[in-house]
């Protein structure tokens, strides 16, 4: 049998291609792309101090929570998806602080809650990414605005004590790309002052159901669905 060295070139060149195939995109998305943010949390936001009362409590048990709140700084609204990038799975993550909006509560009761967040500042890691989403993905131009508006009380099985956390479900109208459907998830609240209460929770979100186009771009696969993520603090 004749010596075929041109075979031994052709199979190291076919290993090298794996190599770098297999190897590359592990690299890439583990070493040199930057990591999507952590979940949104509650104990992201500090707590408030406040002088403390004679009985030394710094935010007495009873005290009133009654009041309009308004949403203040350190309020974050994105979205989170799951993406499978040069065949390594990721998250993709997008967020921004353009959030604006006010709650009612009264009692153990939230009667009215409205929230608005501007879509043209969500930013993510990836400007190619912030470009789809802006453009072909959201349409900000026509859609610049997500908003949710209460349409059931929220009823509290009691007021929280600070840094304790309460999970409710919230039902009422989202809109998204210019369709509005009535949603229900789950909130988590939790004073976080004499005068703040901080509140997280995530919409999960099929794209197809809202006539958003399937986010996939390039090398970039994205699922069929994901979340729209917040973290809101309200001062009353």
């Amino acid at each position: 049998m004749r010596n075929r060295p041109w075979l031994k070139w052709v199979l190291l060149g076919l290993g090298v291609v794996v190599v770098v195939a297999v190897v590359a995109p592990f690299v890439y998305i583990h070493f040199i792309k930057s990591d999507a943010p952590e979940p949104l949390s509650l104990d992201d936001v500090p707590t408030q101090t406040t002088a403390p009362d004679p009985s030394g409590s710094t935010v007495p048990a009873n005290a009133s929570v009654d009041g309009t709140y308004q949403i203040g700084t350190g309020s974050v609204a994105g979205y989170r998806a799951k993406e499978v990038l040069f065949g390594q799975n990721a998250d993709a993550a997008g967020r921004t602080n353009d959030v604006t909006g006010t709650m009612v509560l009264t009692g153990t009761t939230v009667p009215k809650a409205d929230f608005t967040v501007g879509l043209a500042s969500v930013k993510s890691d990836e400007d190619r990414r912030d470009q789809q989403f802006q453009g072909r993905i959201m349409d900000v131009a026509s859609h610049p605005n997500a908003t949710f508006v209460l349409t059931k009380p929220i009823t509290l099985p009691s007021v929280p004590a600070v840094n304790k956390q309460i999970t409710v479900p919230a039902t009422g109208e989202f809109t998204l790309r210019g369709t509005t459907k009535t949603v229900t998830f789950d909130v988590t609240a939790s004073r976080k002052g004499s005068n703040t209460i901080a509140v997280q929770g995530s919409v999960p979100i099929v794209w197809s159901e809202w006539n958003i186009p399937q986010p996939s771009f390039g090398p970039a696969q994205v699922a069929d669905s994901g979340e729209i993520e917040f973290l809101l603090v309200l001062n009353r």
